[in-house]
């Protein structure tokens, strides 16, 4: 398969775990012979101290021109520290989300055996949690019109929501729970919230056309305490942009480490594929970042194209990383392995992991054990 893919490595360390899922599907094109080009374009603090704005037009011209999008991270301290600025790194992301019709942002949640006593939570709460995300990324409050009155004392921000952009959403997840335990739950806060009402009132609609899947419904406050109560009871989760930032974010600590969350954002022509952590500034530079979340990014990437065998191959990787604790100081902090050491890892074992063994010097040099 030849695809072209449009590399956004972005802020912080954005480029420093881009680099590792790039490493992982570069050893997937040479196991499996496919071709993938790449072309790396500037966004957020980046692009703003190049170009003067979040997201250049000649960006945005290599993403609609691409197959699929490898984004790395956005953001900055001195952005983040000054509310009055008035552009942002995270404009250039939500103006691509808009610009290519990114609608629907999907994350996996899921937890390793290895891993459970890492959680702040306890393990028999996590064991086998396995349950995704439906987020809507183009409409609601963040899209709204924004308003700060002349004296500063007052602002406001719109939610809105159509029927459409609530339908076209609710259908992906219906179409997910089919294939899953066959169970959905929308979360909103329909007791307050216009705009939640006429979800529940699309939501019920659609349900008719999915008479297998069971529908539950849970107000955002009750979802965010289920999801640390009993988090093994969810299978689909939908909901809408601001209610979706918050969950996949807290749902993070389930697994662990948010280096760990991988997610696709979902259009009619094209697909971007991101972890959901930060840029995190303090790590920028250091070899320290988690690049497994970009890593788990770049699978999601291959399946959208239907490389499951391939997607699996990293899967499989990535596990065995973590059994083995060849990891960064996120989830191993007395013995940690650095982010260019646990990409090596990850690209060996993909190409031979019969042969394959852990061998820290060997590692640390830039190379598995491979006999």
């Amino acid at each position: 398969m030849k695809l072209k893919i449009a590399l956004l490595p972005g802020d912080g360390i954005g480029p420093e775990v881009t680099q590792q899922a790039v490493k992982v599907l570069n050893a997937i094109t040479e196991k499996y012979q496919h071709t993938f080009e790449y072309v790396t374009a500037s966004i957020g603090a980046i692009a703003i101290e190049k170009y003067g704005v979040p997201l250049p037009n000649e960006t945005l011209k290599i993403c609609a021109e691409s197959d699929a999008i490898l984004f790395g991270a956005i953001g900055e301290l001195k952005y983040d520290n000054n509310p009055s600025a008035k552009i942002r790194p995270e404009q250039g992301l939500l103006e691509l989300r808009k610009s290519l019709g990114l609608f629907a942002n999907i994350c996996p949640i899921t937890t390793y055996n290895s891993l459970l006593h890492k959680s702040n939570l306890k393990e028999e709460v996590i064991k086998e949690v396995d349950f995704v995300i439906y987020r809507e990324l183009t409409g609601g409050i963040y899209f709204g019109e924004k308003s700060l009155s002349d004296d500063g004392n007052s602002a406001s921000d719109n939610c809105i929501y159509t029927t459409e952009e609530i339908d076209r959403i609710a259908h992906l997840a219906f179409k997910a729970a089919q294939v899953r335990r066959k169970k959905l739950t929308l979360v909103d806060k329909a007791n307050v919230l216009e705009t939640s009402r006429l979800w529940r009132k699309r939501v019920l609609e659609i349900a008719k056309e999915y008479p297998t899947i069971k529908l539950e419904f849970l107000f955002v406050d009750n979802a965010a305490m289920q999801l640390i109560l009993n988090p093994k009871q969810f299978d689909v989760i939908l909901t809408e942009n601001m209610f979706g930032d918050i969950l996949s974010d807290e749902a993070s600590v389930i697994s662990g480490s948010i280096g760990l969350l991988a997610s696709a954002s979902i259009g009619k022509h094209t697909a971007l594929f991101e972890p959901i952590h930060g840029s995190y500034p303090l790590a920028t530079g250091k070899n320290i970042a988690n690049p497994l979340a970009s890593v788990l990014s770049a699978a999601m990437l291959l399946e959208h194209f239907d490389l499951f065998e391939e997607a699996e191959d990293i899967r499989n990787a990535v596990e065995k990383s973590i059994d083995l604790n060849i990891s960064t100081p996120d989830l191993n902090a007395t013995n940690h392995f650095s982010t260019t050491s646990v990409g090596n890892f990850l690209r060996d074992f993909i190409l031979d992991e019969e042969n394959t063994f852990y061998n820290k010097n060997n590692i640390d040099l830039g190379q598995s054990t491979i006999i």
